[in-house]
């Protein structure tokens, strides 16, 4: 955790409600080998410095359990496969330069294709389909020799040629493209395209009654912001069944919602329920960052006022011997051969969120420091390009999206809202067409489509919950007729009363000859007795009237 600007060592749930930022580190005595992190807008250094700090607690738990080890230990069992060396010397003579050479094509279907037709003669060669013929290695021997021979083709591009597949430098960013509203029904849209990863996040706006409640090992508690992230299965070119949601996609989904998060305003701000959805259009590598970029410009489309701009890269390692080079915007096939993908999400101020996922060993924290200088340059980079289509937040929700207006009341007022059994609230609701939803502590949202439901909703409760006041004059409808004066409601549930002698500046002689049951009449509040008891005049605003007019 990170409070008061000082790192705190497994903290606490209640530390944790003050940490500006969560983080998990873990690795061995040289380096570290996973980052999970959570910021709210932490700048990079101390990000840094956090993971330095956590490695250290690392380097002590590794002696215990090296410790734990020595003295309760048993021999390892396991012997690793032997290697086919000769196999492997010959399908590297063969198509090792077939594959440089395919590595060099830019477009990634034809590159694709190319890489394939190496994997289609080599099986042909080594494993014929043909019954007669007993092949001497199996196939998944072969493919994974070649798959070995591939890697290290492109690691030697990278680290002493200088060259990628698509034929970007280490530090090139992909053409970057950006569109906002291009789903005009919807509260919020956006696309973002950096070459062929391509993500549209669609925004809805709810009330809370659209939380989603989470019931898990700690306290239950409500969630008012969601992110889903979809990745069908045409976005790489395949067809398959379209099931239940994956591991991975609700893994990158929680990655970008964290990334989002913190710049997101107030309950008290901006009372909506926000659901943001990621759908994955197209995937060459990094899906989840493109997501984040496209999920914040949504956000922004649908007028949420966000405290600052979000955007996402991902920086990969390759390394051959000591050896290193890192690149900044990878694609999946560099995902797949190289030695890390390290995502940082953040803002123009610091980090939001951080995920490395590591093949090799560890990373040193020298390495670490660099690929966070890497990607904040190429989120700062990323950011121009956004604020290029929107440079803020719409100052206006949608017209399709729910109005939602605010009031405090009196707790002790609740129950007149909602009414006997839900009568009252019941018959708003109705009326307006709004939703009514009340806290415990007396605040009211009302939320509708149209606004001035919305307002005439708050009116009537209003209403229902002013406190009379001496000397106003109130429009109310006579509820009953007695021999000494009239019960006049002068807001709903409160009813006070017109005394015979307070009807008229004349005589009245008797009630009925002045009002009936039904009537609206204007009354001034003469007085409210210790009781609550409310006493109302006709006759002070007849006088009022008549001095007005002369």
């Amino acid at each position: 955790g990170f409070v008061d600007g000082e790192f705190v060592l497994n903290p606490t749930l209640s530390q944790l409600e003050y940490s500006t930022m969560e983080m998990v580190v873990a690795g061995h005595r040289d380096a570290v080998n996973m980052i999970e992190v959570a910021a709210a807008e932490v700048p990079d250094e101390a990000v840094i410095r956090g993971i330095s700090f956590a490695h250290q607690a690392v380097i002590e738990t590794c002696e215990l359990i090296q410790e734990l080890q020595e003295k309760a230990g048993v021999p390892k069992e396991w012997e690793p496969p032997k290697p086919t060396t000769k196999l492997r010397s010959e399908l590297e003579r063969k198509y090792a330069d077939q594959f440089r050479t395919a590595r060099k094509i830019a477009p990634k279907q034809e590159r694709y294709a190319a890489v394939n037709d190496v994997y289609a003669a080599a099986k042909a060669e080594y494993c014929p389909n043909d019954k007669d013929i007993e092949p001497p290695y199996p196939w998944t021997t072969v493919r994974e020799l070649l798959d070995e021979i591939e890697g290290e083709i492109i690691t030697d591009m990278v680290v002493n040629e200088g060259t990628r597949s698509d034929g970007r430098s280490a530090k090139e960013i992909r053409p970057i493209l950006c569109e906002v509203g291009i789903l005009p029904r919807v509260h919020g849209s956006a696309l973002f395209q950096r070459g062929e990863t391509q993500a549209m996040c669609i925004t809805t706006l709810g009330t809370g009654r659209n939380e989603q409640i989470v019931d898990g090992l700690t306290e239950e508690y409500s969630k008012k912001f969601l992110l889903h992230y979809n990745f069908p299965p045409f976005c790489t070119g395949e067809v398959r069944r379209v099931g239940f949601t994956s591991r991975r996609e609700i893994g990158h989904g929680n990655l970008a919602e964290k990334a989002l998060q913190s710049v997101l305003p107030s309950p008290e701000k901006f009372p909506y329920t926000i659901r943001l959805v990621a759908e994955v259009m197209e995937s060459n590598g990094s899906s989840s960052m493109a997501s984040v970029c496209a999920g914040c410009l949504a956000l922004m489309d649908a007028g949420v006022p966000i405290k600052q701009p979000v955007a996402g890269i991902s920086v990969g390692m390759f390394a051959q011997g000591e050896k290193r080079q890192l690149v900044v915007d990878i694609l999946g096939e560099e995902d797949h051969f190289g030695e890390m993908d390290f995502k940082v999400t953040g803002t123009q101020r610091g980090v939001t969120a951080v995920q490395l996922d590591l093949k090799g060993r560890g990373l040193p924290q020298g390495v670490v420091a660099e690929t966070f200088a890497l990607a904040r340059e190429a989120r700062l980079d990323i950011l121009k390009n956004m604020l290029s289509v929107l440079k803020a937040p719409r100052k206006e929700t949608s017209k399709y999206a729910p109005r939602i207006l605010t009031i405090k009341i009196n707790p002790e007022k609740i129950g007149k809202v909602i009414g006997p059994g839900g009568k009252y609230i019941k018959s708003i609701e109705a009326e307006t067409g709004a939703t009514v939803e009340i806290d415990n502590d007396g605040t009211i949202l009302v939320a509708c489509v149209n606004l001035d439901g919305a307002r005439r909703a708050l009116e009537m409760i209003e209403s229902v919950t002013e406190e009379v006041k001496v000397g106003k004059i109130y429009t109310g409808r006579v509820s009953s007729i007695k021999d000494f004066g009239a019960f006049i409601e002068v807001v709903p549930g409160q009813d006070g009363l017109c005394h015979i002698s307070e009807l008229d500046a004349d005589y009245v002689r008797s009630v009925e000859e002045v009002v009936k049951v039904g009537d609206t009449v204007r009354v001034k509040v003469i007085a409210i007795d210790d009781q609550g008891r409310i006493k109302l005049s006709r006759k002070a605003v007849a006088l009022e009237e008549a001095t007005a007019e002369a």
